[in-house]
């Protein structure tokens, strides 16, 4: 199980790292919601880019054999959320990520260094 929402997590980086998303958070919530285990908030500076990076982490991860459950968010492209089960990854505009600052919300989760995950 771990293994599994690590391995999730490394190529969802790598993704969102591919498409040069801004500022990558990760947040271990393993501890403190059952929700998930891991969520990574990202930012993109435009609609495109976001949809963008949207597009290689579904990509990235379905090719790994790990389909999302569920996307949100993608038309609209200032908030996208893709729910992979053990691993939700969140892309922003910037004045979305301001506004919900899901940082200081699961502030009582761990956050973890990116590099942690190379």
């Amino acid at each position: 199980m771990e293994n599994k929402s690590f391995e999730m997590v490394k190529l969802a980086v790598e993704a969102l790292e591919d498409k040069k998303a801004e500022d990558i958070k990760i947040i271990d919530i393993r501890e403190i919601s059952v929700l998930a285990d891991y969520f990574i908030i990202a930012g993109g500076s435009n609609p495109s880019q976001i949809q963008a990076l949207c597009d290689n982490v579904q990509e990235k991860l379905g090719r790994a054999g790990y389909p999302e459950r569920q996307t949100e968010g993608y038309e609209a492209a200032n908030w996208v959320l893709v729910d992979f089960g053990d691993v939700i990854v969140h892309i922003f505009d910037k004045e979305n990520r301001l506004l919900y600052d899901l940082e200081r919300l699961w502030r009582d989760g761990s956050q973890i260094d990116v590099e942690a995950f190379k």
